[in-house]
């Protein structure tokens, strides 16, 4: 049942013109700033040719293409997930959904599962255009693996919170607007960690961008993958524990 609901939402999501519009304006944005950053490598290489070490065309075009994405997504990711929970809950088909003999736990993975659907295509995507320079160049394929599973993280743990605070209200622009500020949090508790002075190894750890950075750079360890997985799983069961709420009303 999990993978009917999975089909059944991302299908709803394709059938509106909402996810059409979002793919087509993030590959026309990202499309201009991978060329406009293909521009800048190519003015780059002949002073990077008489360095050595010098940074490769991964370092200086994909990592920054994809640093960009993620704040562009970060924006982005309320708009798709707000409806999850919220426009169920408008329509009063979450109460058939509670009320059938499908486990809140089946109900929530299955939309998740959906939304992790739509972000697997959407960076599978993006990938592309990174991907057509081995044409002209060599990239490191060690750094685009782990831009690749950093960037599937990322969206999947924004999928988890905006499923939580859309399960919390029946509007989607509350929905949509408090996890943008949920997110956008997450993304800078890190800054704020520097400033207040106290905590700053607790907010360093809590920050999205400090792990998404970090394997943006080709460094892929535990503590990233652990921090990823704590934070879906969580949103996750707080999620479940929101309808099984929801339920006994």
């Amino acid at each position: 049942m999990i993978f009917t609901i999975a089909r059944r939402e991302i299908i709803t999501m394709f059938l509106s013109p909402l996810a059409w519009v979002i793919l087509g304006v993030i590959q026309v944005v990202l499309g201009f700033m991978f060329l406009s950053l293909l521009d800048n490598y190519a003015i780059l290489q002949p002073q990077l040719m008489r360095l050595e070490n010098t940074p490769g065309v991964t370092d200086i075009v994909v990592a920054p293409l994809f640093q960009l994405a993620a704040i562009i997504l970060l924006m982005i990711m309320p708009l798709i997930t707000m409806r999850t929970f919220a426009e169920e809950k408008r329509n009063k088909t979450l109460t058939l959904l509670i009320s059938s003999p499908l486990s809140m736990t089946e109900i929530v993975l299955g939309k998740f599962l959906g939304l992790f659907l739509f972000v697997f295509f959407l960076v599978s995507l993006l990938m592309l255009m990174p991907l057509s320079l081995y044409m002209g160049t060599a990239l490191d394929t060690g750094k685009l693996v782990s831009i690749y599973l950093s960037m599937l993280l990322l969206l999947s743990s924004f999928a988890a919170i905006g499923l939580y605070l859309s399960s919390l209200t029946d509007n989607q622009t509350i929905a949509a607007v408090s996890t943008f500020g949920a997110l956008l949090m997450l993304w800078i508790i890190d800054w704020v960690g520097e400033t207040a002075g106290g905590g700053q190894n607790v907010a360093a750890y809590l920050s999205i961008l400090r792990h998404h950075q970090s394997m943006l750079e080709g460094v892929f360890n535990f503590s990233d993958l652990a921090y990823y997985l704590i934070l879906i799983t969580t949103f996750l069961v707080l999620t479940i524990r929101q309808l099984d709420r929801d339920r006994l009303l």
